[in-house]
Order: C-alpha cells, then sequence, then structure tokens
C-alpha cells in the first residue's frame, strides 16, 4: 500500500499567493466587462446611427415599383401600344450550379448562344447579371422549371403594338427600360410613363427580401394617351401605300390623310416599316418617318397656290386667258418647257393640263414678296407644330435672295423644298374656305379655328380646279373614285442629286380632297423613285389617293355625292415637271 500523499507539504502549495495578485486578475475581468458593456451600449445607443447605416448599405436595398406605362389608344379607343407584365432573367454567377444540357436549354430559352451565356455566368466575382430582359411569361415559366440555382427572375413590363407595322411610324416605341425612343413613345413620354414607387427592404446575400422597412411610396401609373388616327384608316393606307411601292418597284412611298374640318391627322403611314416590338436588324430605312422628316421639291402640286395667291391679289381670275404657246418660255438664260404647246389656256386650263408656262407668267404678275409672304403663312419654310418628334422645317429663302429665274421655277414647286406632310397641311387652306388650320395627332371633336389666307370665294375657285385637275382631261384622272367627288394635283419631279437632279430618278405625289364642294378629307400620296417606267404623279400615286379617299370617306360615313357608277378610266394628260 503506498504511502498518501499530503499535497500541503508541497513547497509550491505551501507558499502564501500575493493579495495583490488576486486583486489585479479579478480588476482586470471586471474591466474587460466593463469595456465590453460600455462597447455595447455604444453600439445599441449613442452610435446606433453610424451600425444602423452601415448595414443598411450591406444589406438594405430601395426597390424600385415600375408604373405600368399608359396606353396609346386610337381615336375609337382601339390599343395601339399597351404595356404586359413580363420576367426579366438575372443570374448571381458565383452561385450559379447546372448541369451542361441545363445550361444548353437555358441558352436555347433564352435565344442567345451558348458561348454568350457561358461567358456572362463565367466572371465569379459578380454578384449581379443580366441574362435577357422582358421575355415573354411562358419562356419565363419554362425557366423557371429548370430550377437552377443562381438564377432568379424579375418582375418589369414589356411593351405591345397589336398594330404592328401599319401604325410603326405613328406609335414609335420604346427601349428595354421603358423610355420612348420614337413616335408618339417619346413624343409623349413624360405623360405616358408615371412615376415609379419604391420600397425599403433588407435583403440576404443571396438577393432574397428578409423583410420591409419604412414606408412603401406607390406607383403613379403613366396616363392613356387617345390619338386622332383611326388605325382603321391607318391600316389600309399603309396597306394600299405597300402595295404600290411593291407593284411600282419603287424605293419607299407616304400617305397623310388630314380631317379637313378638325386638322386631325387620321392616318400617317410610311413604307418600308418595322415591327415595333421585333426591332433586330432594324435600319434607317424602315426608322425613317419619311412623311415628316423627308423634304423635296413639290413640283406641280404648287401651282394651285401659285394661283390662289393671284386670285387673292386680284390679279387675275379663273377665265384670265394664258398664252403658254410655243409651250416654252426663255428666262435668265434658262428654257422652262412643258410637254406639250396648248396654246391660249385660261388660268383653270393652266391648273388642269399643268402648264409650267402658264404657271410662271402668273407668277411674274406678283412681287417676290408677296410669294414669300404667302408661302410662309401656309406653312413652308417653318417647322410644322405638331406634338411629334422630327418633323422638318424645308427650305424657303428669303425673297430678296430671289432672282426671276427662281421666282419664275418656284410658281411650279422647283427652288423650295417641304415634307409631305407639310404639303396636306397647306391644302387646308383650299378644303377649310381659305383658312389654314392647325393640325393635331390627338383627338378633338371642335371645329378647327384657322388663319385666314385666302377668301373663302377664291378657296372654292381653286377647288373647281383641283376637280378640273383630276376629271378627264387632266393629269390625274386615276384619282376618281366611285360615288365621291374628288379634287388635287399630281406632281413630278427629278430627285436632287448633290447639287443636280438625276436623270432617271423621280418623285411622285397626289395631294388633293373630297368631297369636293364641302371636303371631310385632305389625303396625300407620294412615291419615291417608281421603277416600272410609270413615274408621273397622275399614274403612280393617283391610285393610291382614290382608294384611300373613297375607303376612308366609307368608313367615317360620309354619305357619296355623286351617283354611284363605275369608274371610268382615261389617260392621264402628261404633267410638265
Amino acid at each position: 500500500m503506498s504511502k498518501s500523499i499530503l499535497y500541503t507539504s508541497s513547497p509550491l502549495l505551501a507558499s502564501k499567493t500575493p493579495v495583490w495578485r488576486s486583486k489585479f486578475i479579478v480588476a482586470g475581468i471586471a474591466l474587460a466587462f466593463a469595456g465590453l458593456a460600455g462597447r455595447a451600449a455604444y453600439i445599441q445607443f449613442f452610435g446606433n446611427e453610424f451600425f444602423q447605416r452601415q448595414g443598411e448599405v450591406r444589406f438594405a436595398r430601395t426597390l424600385e415599383l415600375p408604373a405600368n406605362r399608359g396606353r396609346i389608344l386610337d381615336r375609337n379607343g382601339l390599343i395601339l401600344a399597351s404595356s404586359v407584365p413580363a420576367q426579366s432573367i438575372w443570374a448571381i454567377p458565383e452561385d450559379v450550379e447546372a448541369s451542361k444540357s441545363q445550361l444548353a436549354e437555358l441558352a436555347r430559352l433564352l435565344e442567345i448562344p451558348a458561348a454568350e451565356l457561358k461567358k456572362k455566368l463565367g466572371d465569379e466575382d459578380k454578384t449581379f447579371v443580366w441574362l435577357k430582359r422582358q421575355v415573354d411569361d411562358p419562356v419565363a415559366q419554362k425557366i423557371l422549371a429548370l430550377d437552377i440555382k443562381g438564377i432568379y427572375q424579375r418582375k418589369e413590363y414589356k411593351r405591345k403594338y397589336p398594330e404592328g407595322e401599319a401604325a410603326a411610324h405613328v406609335v414609335g416605341f420604346t427601349n428595354v427600360e421603358d423610355r420612348g425612343q420614337e413616335g408618339i413613345e417619346l413624343a409623349f413620354n413624360n405623360d405616358l410613363a408615371g412615376k415609379a414607387g419604391s420600397r425599403r427592404v433588407i435583403k440576404d446575400r443571396l438577393g432574397r427580401v428578409v423583410e420591409g422597412v419604412g414606408e412603401q411610396v406607390p406607383p403613379v401609373e403613366g396616363k392613356d394617351i387617345q390619338l386622332s388616327v383611326d388605325s382603321k384608316v391607318q391600316f389600309f393606307a399603309y396597306q394600299k401605300l405597300r402595295d404600290a411601292v411593291t407593284a411600282r418597284k419603287a424605293k419607299a412611298g407616304s400617305v397623310v390623310v388630314l380631317d379637313a374640318i378638325t386638322g386631325e391627322v387620321l392616318a400617317l403611314a410610311n413604307y418600308p416599316s418595322y415591327i415595333p416590338d421585333k426591332r433586330q436588324n432594324l435600319t434607317g430605312e424602315q426608322l425613317r418617318n419619311r412623311a415628316l422628316t423627308d423634304t423635296f421639291e413639290p413640283g406641280s402640286t404648287m401651282k394651285p397656290i401659285t394661283v390662289a395667291m393671284a386670285l387673292e391679289a386680284g390679279r387675275i381670275k379663273p377665265q384670265t386667258l394664258i398664252e403658254t404657246g410655243p409651250g416654252r418660255f426663255s428666262i435668265g438664260g434658262f428654257t422652262i418647257s412643258d410637254t406639250h404647246n396648248y396654246g391660249t389656256l385660261t388660268v383653270e386650263g393652266v391648273i388642269q393640263k399643268s402648264s409650267n408656262v402658264g404657271a410662271l407668267k402668273i407668277a411674274q404678275k406678283m412681287s417676290p414678296h408677296e410669294m414669300w409672304d404667302t408661302y410662309t403663312a401656309l406653312g413652308y419654310g417653318q417647322k410644322p407644330q405638331i406634338q411629334f418628334p422630327g418633323a422638318v422645317t424645308g427650305r424657303l429663302r428669303p425673297w430678296k435672295t430671289w432672282r426671276p429665274v427662281e421666282q419664275a421655277t418656284m410658281a411650279y414647286g422647283y427652288g423650295l423644298s417641304a415634307s409631305l406632310f407639310q404639303m396636306a397641311h397647306s391644302y387646308t387652306s383650299f378644303a377649310h374656305d381659305g383658312q389654314i388650320i392647325p393640325v393635331t395627332m390627338l383627338k378633338s371633336s371642335e371645329p378647327a379655328v384657322g388663319i385666314k389666307v385666302f377668301s373663302a370665294e377664291n378657296a372654292h375657285a381653286v377647288r373647281r380646279m383641283l376637280q378640273m385637275a383630276a376629271a378627264p382631261g387632266g393629269t390625274g384622272p386615276l384619282a376618281q373614285t366611285v360615288g365621291y367627288s374628288v379634287g388635287g394635283k399630281s406632281g413630278t419631279a427629278h430627285k436632287q442629286v448633290g447639287k443636280g437632279y438625276a436623270s432617271n430618278k423621280y418623285r411622285a405625289w397626289f395631294t388633293g380632297m373630297a368631297p369636293i364642294e364641302a371636303p371631310r378629307i385632305i389625303v396625300a400620296v407620294m412615291i419615291d423613285e417608281p421603277g416600272d417606267g410609270q413615274y408621273f404623279g397622275g399614274v403612280a400615286a393617283a391610285p393610291v389617293f382614290s382608294e384611300v379617299v373613297q375607303q376612308t370617306l366609307r368608313m367615317m360615313g360620309v354619305q357619296p355625292d355623286m351617283s354611284v357608277k363605275p369608274q371610268i378610266v382615261t389617260q392621264p394628260v402628261e404633267e410638265s415637271f
């Protein structure tokens, strides 16, 4: 049996511990606790704001609550543009876990190359990357079914355009951030967009919302915009324009339809066009709103304006005789010609036969200042006052710089430039009893109040001349319709190339109104570079005018003012240009 050990006999244990050391240890522990308590108090009370801010920086986020963009409606309430919910696909690259087959299927659903998807997911330093914005709901559901870790979805709104390419140049489109880029979408972006709301939340590392903090600010929804455009008239005008451009092997074309009473734009169509919500491979040729952005020398469509200003100045009457023989006239070293020697014509005959010589002789009865004042009053050389982006000014030089030959050529539409829209607008002065009326893209039920340019008597006299020009024996009989009287003027001009004119490139157009005694609509048609050899306005553009006028008046419920007889098609008189 071993000896029992007496621990108290150990020299170490037997030695006395100094009292100060134990007190020191206890004091140190107490001091540490006091420090921790002080630090806790500082964090909880005195320095709380700082640490709250740091926490918010790391985990608190302000989520934008997007406002639903307003709709664009036609005059009858039919939808031209609206927003629908759409999911946008995003990822946290470092968290993505997917098999090769899953990634291949994801790339297929997103309609992007597998290599591009791999590149987006390859940077593991990123905590956020968009894979594709605004995918259709069926696609979003299939992506969700793949159940790939690290792939998430966010609700946004996608713009839809039911009328497609027919109304593309009217409504325009928005970008992926839902901001207007063209057309009405751009012109009324502030009204359509509304105001986004906000929500303050705490998120975890994976971007998931843990809790909401603070008050939620609800979004202010965008306003609806109701246009003056009639979607049925717009579609029909676009369809007939497209058919004509294709049949004539032309480069492009435009149509403008105005309400002659209210000044409303009923249709504004261009071809080529595009589908607003499918803009892949979009070109400038498709995007251009030619009716508003392209300017040209309007040619013979200016002759009725020349006659109207001379009537208003009291220099001529409708039956005044004008000598146009022998079909040419020399001035300032230039010779101006007609297609035929018409001999002596009345003023009405000058418009019916579209005589250049007759028009310039009428212009010589006026001063350049008088002509410039009238052109300006009709909107030439000025930017159209319309709620639409991209409308151009055109060119009208100061009258003091005009040479005699320039005054002569302006009488039949050379030496100044205008858009098709400006041309259509100027003809409201004939349709509205001498008043040039404001035009609008927004629905209006009130008759427009215009500014007097010509007397009602002179405007009526010019309408009779336009009716003669669109009848057999004139330059535009192909503009005739069944049941409705029409009047209008064809135009043909060589296209400018640099400082000169192309000998084999033309623009053809026809501008007129119906019914002629009490006009309800004004229609202007332009065909750019007809390629089938039929380049006169009375052949290339007048048939489109005829079809659009007849269909539009029917849609508007306008009663026929003529006996309904089969259309008599006669060969147009070749106009001088």
